[in-house]
């Protein structure tokens, strides 16, 4: 093989070696996009059978102790490494026909639940509704509440509730995090409190 040929040959090497390259980066980055996308491999489901509920949480979260809680709270799970992280269900009676509409639109339930918590004597917090939508489950209406809290001089917590009513009760399950993280968690955090619905058996 002449001078000509042997850089002919070594430039069709280099090529073949460049496709195989970004043939591998383009399946590396696939990986990667997919390892942080959440998916329902990454979550477990924890479902009530005499409160009628399920939700789906990540995996490594575990259950925190109830039994000191606030009236209302009937199970609360925690990152096991980001402790600020957690979620919870609150149930509390409303009026044995009141529908979710009965309570107002989306929004006025939101503006309703950040009144409360800014009204709460010695709270310190100060909550923000971002967003409020409707979204209906197997002929049931859920509302999903997207708020911040200010719990301090620059200290927030960013937080998604769905809330629905059945039975004369009212669930309200609500997922938070720490500002800082929030885009890091939002598409998670939003998977999570959409799984939330009433059981049916």
């Amino acid at each position: 093989m002449g001078f000509h040929g042997k850089i002919k040959q070594n430039i069709f090497n280099i090529k073949i070696m460049i496709k195989r390259l970004i043939s591998f980066l383009l399946i590396v980055l696939t990986f990667s996009l997919a390892s942080c996308s959440p998916t329902l491999g990454g979550l477990q489901r924890y479902t009530d059978a005499i409160d009628g509920y399920q939700f789906l949480y990540p995996n490594g979260w575990m259950p925190v102790e109830v039994q000191n809680a606030s009236e209302g709270v009937d199970v609360v799970y925690r990152d096991f490494i980001e402790r600020t992280e957690n979620l919870s269900v609150i149930i509390s009676k409303v009026g044995e026909s009141k529908e979710l509409s009965d309570l107002g639109t989306p929004t006025d339930v939101g503006y309703r639940f950040m009144k409360m918590v800014n009204q709460s004597p010695d709270s310190g917090r100060n909550a923000e509704l971002i967003s409020a939508e409707k979204r209906e489950v197997d002929g049931k209406d859920y509302y999903i509440l997207e708020y911040q809290v200010k719990l301090g001089e620059d200290q927030y917590r960013h937080n998604l509730a769905s809330v629905v009513t059945n039975n004369g009760k009212l669930f309200t399950f609500n997922i938070s995090t720490t500002e800082s993280r929030w885009d890091s968690v939002s598409e998670l955090f939003r998977i999570v409190a959409n799984s939330f619905s009433l059981a049916s058996y």
